[in-house]
């Protein structure tokens, strides 16, 4: 049998299995749950397993022959989020959801290592399966490769592949991928205002720091548009702003945090210094005294030309032409896999999972307490897990 063939024989394992993930979401880089059911699925495979010293990452080796390494890669965390699906195996954690499916990642990884360990002897090379918890604002990967996954066949792995799943904007099945940035830097801007507050018929007797927190947020959204090339662009979204508690009250203090989204190194380094520049401009304006906080988070996520056009060949090979799709622009989303792509060569692949009957532009997208992902894509994931590894462990590295 074909390796596409055997992961339909166990797709509905894979769906009980990414059901039972999905009832008990965990957050962070502490998954003992979660980390324990993909113990249990591993067991009786032929892996090398070895367990993270700062997180509950399991890492597996699969032994192949001298060729080319090749690490794959899936995420395990959830969201703090309430779901709000009305699935029958809707999360039983209450605050806590996968709303962005990283159960369907470490199911395809399983799925994968069944696979891989049914046709090892296909593998020209060894094997290094990456199940990682914290990729949501935790940097698990970092850890990861602190401790040595990169390592963990006892050689530098050659090549790497992630992969994600879309409840939104990709047709279901349908891979994307995408040479150089794929997906934007993640950073984050926190401001406090301190000004003297008062009664707010009286706004001259103040220093108003409501008043000033408008301006900066109105002139850091002119400045992205006025200094910054619209060919290498920036997101400046503010999501979180706090001031006062009563109508007719000036408060002394006001706050607001922003995600920046950048796709370059200078334009992230830039943006780093000009909003700070501005917001204290403003500030010196309105005679308040201001704290700029930046908060570096991920890096842009960047593919190799190579190891994506490989992949794209292989994609295309297993599913078809029109399964497969190269991005014409990166994605404004963030990965913490980039931190494994800046230290060996690799790709990342986008995938749909959209459920039948939803429009994949209208869907709702992932990290919505309502996103759904439809698990006909489970046995599809694995198999582009399995056959990455199996053709690149026997391509010339």
């Amino acid at each position: 049998m074909t390796v596409h063939e055997d992961a339909r024989a166990i797709h509905e394992e894979l769906i009980a299995l990414r059901h039972d993930f999905h009832r008990e979401p965990e957050v962070g880089l502490q998954l003992p749950r979660t980390q324990e059911r993909v113990l249990a699925a591993l067991d009786d495979l032929p892996l090398e397993i070895t367990t993270g010293r700062d997180t509950t990452s399991v890492t597996a080796v699969l032994r192949g022959g001298d060729g080319p390494t090749v690490l794959l890669r899936a995420d395990m965390d959830g969201l703090p989020v309430r779901e709000r699906t009305g699935l029958d195996f809707a999360s039983r954690t209450g605050d806590t959801m996968h709303a962005c499916g990283h159960d369907l990642h470490t199911t395809m990884l399983v799925g994968a290592a069944r696979l891989l360990s049914a046709h090892r002897d296909r593998l020209g090379g060894d094997v290094v399966l990456m199940f990682q918890p914290g990729e949501e604002g935790y940097d698990g990967a970092r850890v990861m490769v602190d401790e040595g996954v990169l390592e963990a066949s006892g050689r530098r792995v050659d090549a790497a592949y992630g992969m994600h799943v879309f409840s939104s904007g990709a047709p279901q099945g349908r891979f994307v991928t995408r040479p150089g940035t794929m997906l934007s830097a993640s950073d984050e801007l926190h401001v406090r205002v301190h000004g003297s507050g008062g009664h707010g018929s009286a706004p001259y007797r103040t220093q108003d720091p409501v008043a000033a927190i408008s301006e900066m947020i109105t002139s850091l959204q002119t400045m992205v548009t006025r200094q910054f090339d619209v060919f290498d662009p920036v997101v400046l979204s503010v999501g979180s702003l706090h001031a006062g508690t009563a109508v007719n009250v000036i408060p002394e203090t006001a706050t607001f945090g922003a995600t920046v989204r950048t796709f370059s190194p200078e334009a992230r380094d830039r943006m780093r210094e000009r909003s700070a520049e501005v917001v204290r401009a403003v500030a010196a304006a309105h005679r308040v005294d201001v704290e700029v906080e930046h908060r570096p988070g991920y890096p842009p996520t960047s593919t190799d030309a190579e190891e994506t056009a490989f992949a794209d060949r292989t994609i295309r090979g297993l599913f078809g032409e029109e399964r497969q799709e190269t991005l014409v622009n990166p994605l404004t989303g963030s990965e913490d896999f980039c931190r494994v792509l800046d230290q060996v060569p690799g790709s990342f692949i986008g995938l749909g999972a959209v459920p039948d009957g939803l429009d994949p532009q209208a869907a709702d997208y992932n990290h919505s307490p309502t996103a759904l992902f439809d698990d006909a894509v489970l046995a599809d994931g694995a198999t582009a897990y399995a056959e990455l590894a199996l053709a690149r462990t026997r391509a010339e590295g």
